[in-house]
């Protein structure tokens, strides 16, 4: 089943905060213990870098979105993504699919820096991740404490990823 990439409206929040409740629910997709409303993701994530995956059907499949960094103009082409992939669509490269769609809209609009936090233990995330041609930059140790979910309470690591353009603040 092949999957198209779109725009993510607010009509695909049900699904996107399904497959949001399932990354949480691993204990190894984030820090938050539950998805945001939608006016919450709405007010925060930036709408021209909002992304779905959808099948022949309209599905959601996945979800990629960004948010900025900083208010400080210097870091205006410095963004902040996450990408969600349903757990039944997973090893399709419906988060590929995302992330080069992701990749595209963001050096479109000057953004030179993606950046993220990966769980260690998020191993198909991050193996994602470097095809796509993000680095590691470090490993923040014990960087802050799990609330919910299997690892409630345990202090957790996390790798510090980012992707430079080679196109956009290249000079």
């Amino acid at each position: 089943m092949s999957s198209t990439v779109a725009p993510l409206l607010p009509d695909h929040w049900p699904q996107v905060e399904t497959i949001y409740a399932a990354g949480i629910a691993t204990g190894h997709a984030t820090f938050e213990s539950a998805p945001p409303s939608w006016a919450e993701f709405d007010s925060s994530r930036l709408r021209e870098h909002r992304l779905v995956a959808l099948d022949d059907r309209g599905t959601v499949l996945g979800w990629a979105a960004v948010t900025r960094v900083s208010a400080r103009a210097v870091y205006a082409g410095v963004v902040e993504h996450s990408v969600y992939v349903a757990p039944d669509a997973q090893g399709r490269r419906v988060g590929s699919a995302l992330l080069a769609a992701l990749v595209a809209s963001t050096e479109a609009a000057g953004v030179w820096t993606i950046q993220s936090s990966i769980f260690p233990e998020n191993a198909a995330s991050l193996a994602l991740h470097r095809a796509a041609g993000f680095r590691e930059v470090g490993v923040r140790r014990r960087i802050a404490r799990m609330t919910v979910g299997p690892l409630a309470g345990q202090w957790r690591d996390t790798v510090l990823i980012e992707r430079r353009s080679r196109h956009v603040g290249a000079d």
